[in-house]
């Protein structure tokens, strides 16, 4: 990868995936966002739809990379991807395919899903742990647990009122096809 992203620069994107995040909310959404950059230009911002757009599968990382338009290899080969939540099975897939080198992770507690997988495939997985990114998770699944727990796969019953709880309930829905964010 030509471009070494400092990590001013990580905090910076991720403030932008942050933004696409609470867009979301707003639309009364799930609050997930993601950014795709390439040489430190966002080549695609989005953030999970499917609420809004009644979509099975446009989560904040598959819109932001289906914003970006169609790419060579070689420029998702050296992009990063930045992501408010750790990603699903279907984003770390998409990301896989494309052979994006680098993911960062705003948090990665209230879900975590498929980081074994990405960093056994060679992917750079760094999560940093913002705090604003926990507090709109924690939000949603107090607020919006409906909502949350069909973007995961598994039904609102099976969610615990903890933190803990919504990422266990992630861990059980990972066998579920099509499970995730």
């Amino acid at each position: 990868m030509a471009w070494t992203p400092t990590a001013e620069d990580d905090r910076r994107f991720l403030a932008l995936a942050i933004e696409q995040a609470r867009t979301s909310w707003d639309e009364g959404g799930v609050p997930i966002g993601a950014v795709l950059v390439h040489d430190g230009q966002v080549l695609g911002a989005g953030h999970n739809q499917r609420v809004q757009k009644d979509s099975a599968i446009l989560h904040g990382e598959t819109d932001a990379i289906e914003k970006a338009g169609r790419l060579r290899a070689s420029v998702y080969r050296e992009s990063v991807l930045y992501t408010t939540l750790s990603p699903c099975i279907m984003c770390s897939g998409t990301a896989l395919l494309y052979e994006i080198p680098r993911i960062v992770v705003g948090e990665n507690r209230t879900f975590e899903m498929a980081e074994d997988l990405l960093r056994e495939r060679g992917v750079t997985v760094d999560v940093l742990d913002d705090p604003d990114c926990i507090a709109l998770m924690e939000r949603m699944i107090a607020e919006r647990p409906e909502i949350w727990s069909e973007d995961i796969g598994v039904e609102t019953g099976e969610l615990s009122a903890s933190a803990d709880g919504a990422r266990a309930a992630g861990a059980e829905g990972s066998d579920v096809d099509g499970a995730g964010r």
